[in-house]
């Protein structure tokens, strides 16, 4: 699903952000990534989009490999993968139900389709009320939930989770949680990057550790303590 081999990612031809990392993600599973600001987290995740591209080292999800892909090639991976960022990125002037269509409509889904696809995905995420709202009048948790909903419409093997939870209050972020939760109930492979120690600990699921651009801990259901953490 996803494997990385001596992945090494440099900036400005010196800075190390990722350093010789060696890992599998399976089907099915749900990973947590974490560690401190600056420990190299974003980028190993945006490589996985690519977003970011390998200085060294070889990165294959599902069936692509991705120091090798052309940028022509990447919609199709994208097409793939469900992609969540901490600060939503939804369009302002369309409604809910018009920001997740969107998602499909990119790719030609016919309309009939996306209708009940979205109908679906928002009563996943316990929207359908709020389909006619605009981004503006909903609350933060309302508008990661909008944003997963859209990340998830397209039926993604992998969904991407960059801070999910790293604006919401603690009972918000469980709710977004257990929306995860479910998703990946239903087969769909999780990568989500957090600081959050409490979500960590209460929803138990494999803990892979950054540190100065290197895995420092790879566990099954492990804990994490966090100083800064916030829900």
């Amino acid at each position: 699903m996803i494997e990385y081999k001596d992945v090494v990612k440099k900036y400005d031809g010196d800075t190390l952000a990722n350093d010789h990392i060696s890992l599998k993600i399976e089907q099915g599973d749900f990973v947590y990534v974490v560690g401190p600001s600056g420990a190299g987290k974003s980028t190993f995740i945006k490589m996985m989009y690519h977003e970011e591209v390998p200085t060294s080292g070889h990165i294959k999800v599902n069936d692509h490999n991705l120091e090798s892909m052309k940028n022509t090639e990447v919609p199709f991976l994208r097409r793939e993968l469900g992609i969540v960022f901490q600060d939503f990125k939804l369009l302002p002037r369309l409604t809910v139900f018009e920001n997740v269509a969107y998602a499909l409509h990119v790719i030609e889904k016919e309309p009939k389709e996306v209708e009940k696809r979205v109908a679906h995905v928002l009563d996943l995420v316990g929207l359908t009320d709020k389909k006619d709202s605009f981004p503006d009048a909903l609350s933060g948790g309302e508008q990661q939930r909008v944003a997963i909903a859209r990340a998830i419409a397209n039926k993604p093997t992998i969904l991407i989770a960059d801070e999910p939870t790293g604006n919401l209050d603690p009972d918000t972020a469980r709710g977004i949680m257990d929306i995860l939760e479910k998703i990946n109930q239903e087969g769909t492979t999780i990568v989500m990057a957090t600081h959050n120690s409490f979500i960590v600990n209460e929803y138990r699921h494999r803990v892979i550790e950054i540190s100065d651009g290197k895995i420092v801990r790879d566990q099954e259901e492990g804990d994490y303590t966090d100083e800064n953490s916030h829900a």
